[in-house]
């Protein structure tokens, strides 16, 4: 299976999704800066990762400087209203039980981060370019 690996690069975590070319979600995950690159091997590993679409946004220097090692092409990818679109999805995997249900989704958090998910949208982004 051929997949692209999206990352929402943070400070001390970093989000990850890997998505195939159709732009199914094959997994996602947050992951803190020293466990990115283990993450990212045992990914690779287990299936081919095409390409790296990062997002282009907090801290994606030195994030970029990291997945460089990994041997893989980093392609940057513009993560404007990810977040925003991310709670989104988020909230379509786990609509708000009980009374939160009666709240409207703007006025809500989710409970975890959603960096994960952010990626996704990073790595369908770069797909929806053209890139395969």
């Amino acid at each position: 299976m051929t997949a692209v690996l999206g990352v929402d690069p943070g400070t001390r975590k970093v989000g990850y999704a890997l998505v195939d070319a159709d732009g199914t979600t094959i997994l996602r995950g947050i992951e803190g800066m020293p466990g990115l690159l283990p993450r990212i091997g045992a990914l690779a590993a287990s299936c081919t990762i095409e390409a790296i679409a990062l997002g282009g946004g907090t801290n994606v220097d030195p994030v970029r400087r990291l997945l460089e090692q990994t041997g893989l092409p980093v392609h940057l990818v513009d993560e404007h209203e990810t977040t925003l679109e991310a709670r989104g999805l988020y909230f379509r995997d786990h609509p708000p039980a009980g009374w939160r249900r009666l709240l409207p989704l703007g006025l809500q958090l989710p409970p975890r981060p959603i960096d994960d998910y952010a990626a996704e949208l990073i790595a369908r982004r770069w797909l929806a370019l053209g890139n395969r």
